[in-house]
C-alpha cells in the first residue's frame, strides 16, 4: 500500500469553478486565512468504519510525518464512525482506548456510535441498525448473530453485546464529543444546520445532517471539518472540508493536517 501525501495551500482552493460566480474582493476586504494557534498541529481523521488495517497505515504515516517535521503540540482528531461496515470495529476502538495512536486523541461521536449506544438501551434499534453495519460490529465483539440474520433474537444479541463490550469501550463511546473547535475550525461528524450559529447546533444535525448542509453555499464564523458523506476525494470548499472518502469500501482513509494557516492531506 503506497502513500499519497498531498500538500495544499489555503490560498489555492481546489474547486476553482465554485468561485466563478463571485467578484474578487478588493484587497482591504480579504479575510485572514483560517488558522489554528501557532505551535500546534492537528491530524484529523475521517470515517474509519471498522478498517483498522487502514488506520494502522495512516497512523504509521502520521508518525513519519511527525518525525520529519516536529511540532510543539500535536493532537489527533477523529470525526466519528469508528464502527460498522468494516470487519474490525472492536480493533479500531481498542487501538484508540489503549493509546496506540501517534498523539493524544480528541474523539468525536458519529451517528453509528449513537446508534450502538441506543441499542444498548433498546433492543428494537437492531431492526434498522443491522441493515447498515451492525452485523460486522457485533461479530467483531464476538456476538452470535445467527438469529439476528433471521430477523429475530434482538434481545439476546443486546444482552451478549452488553456482556462482551469492554467497559473501556463503552466508556469511550459514551464520552465522545458532539463537536470541538480550535482556532478558525469547527469539527463535527455530519455537518451543521445552515444559518444557525455553531454554538447553537443541535445533536441531530451534528450527527445526521446531509442535504441541507452540503447544498449550503453560505458560511459560518469557522470552517466546518466533517465526514459522514462519502466522496471520491477530500472536498475542500471555503466553508467546509469533507474527509469521508468511503474507507470501508474504497480502501482510502483520509486525514487532514492543520498547522498555522496551512493544510495538507494524507490518504491511504
Amino acid at each position: 500500500m503506497e502513500w499519497d501525501l498531498l500538500e495544499k495551500s489555503t490560498r489555492k482552493p481546489r474547486d476553482r469553478m465554485f468561485f466563478s460566480s463571485f467578484r474578487k474582493p478588493r484587497p482591504e476586504q480579504k479575510r485572514a486565512e483560517p488558522h489554528i494557534p501557532d505551535g500546534m498541529r492537528l491530524y484529523i481523521i475521517g470515517d474509519v468504519h471498522g478498517r483498522d488495517d487502514l488506520l494502522d497505515v495512516l497512523c504509521g504515516a502520521i508518525v513519519k510525518d511527525m518525525a520529519e517535521t516536529p511540532s510543539e503540540r500535536t493532537s489527533v482528531v477523529f470525526l466519528g464512525d469508528y464502527i460498522d461496515r468494516g470487519l474490525r470495529s472492536a480493533e479500531v476502538v481498542e487501538r484508540i482506548v489503549s493509546g496506540r495512536t501517534p498523539a493524544p486523541v480528541i474523539a468525536l461521536r458519529g451517528n453509528h456510535e449513537a446508534i450502538l449506544l441506543q441499542f444498548l438501551e433498546d433492543e428494537n434499534v437492531l431492526d434498522s441498525w443491522r441493515r447498515y453495519g451492525a452485523m460486522e460490529t457485533l461479530l467483531s465483539y464476538g456476538v452470535d448473530i445467527k438469529e439476528v440474520l433471521r430477523g429475530r433474537g434482538f434481545g439476546a444479541a443486546q444482552a451478549e453485546l452488553r456482556e462482551k463490550l469492554p467497559a473501556a469501550h463503552r466508556r469511550f463511546f459514551e464520552e465522545t464529543k458532539l463537536s470541538w473547535s480550535l482556532g478558525d475550525y469547527f469539527f463535527c461528524h455530519a455537518g451543521c444546520r445552515p444559518n444557525v450559529p455553531l454554538a447553537r447546533q443541535q445533536q441531530g444535525d451534528l450527527l445526521w445532517i446531509r442535504e441541507e448542509f452540503l447544498a449550503f453555499s453560505g458560511s459560518w464564523d469557522k470552517v466546518v471539518v466533517h465526514g459522514h458523506t462519502p466522496a471520491q476525494e477530500p472536498e475542500e470548499l471555503p466553508q467546509r472540508i469533507n474527509l469521508d472518502t468511503g474507507a470501508y469500501a474504497t480502501g482510502r482513509l483520509t486525514g487532514l493536517v492543520l498547522e498555522g494557516s496551512t493544510r495538507r492531506f494524507l490518504s491511504t
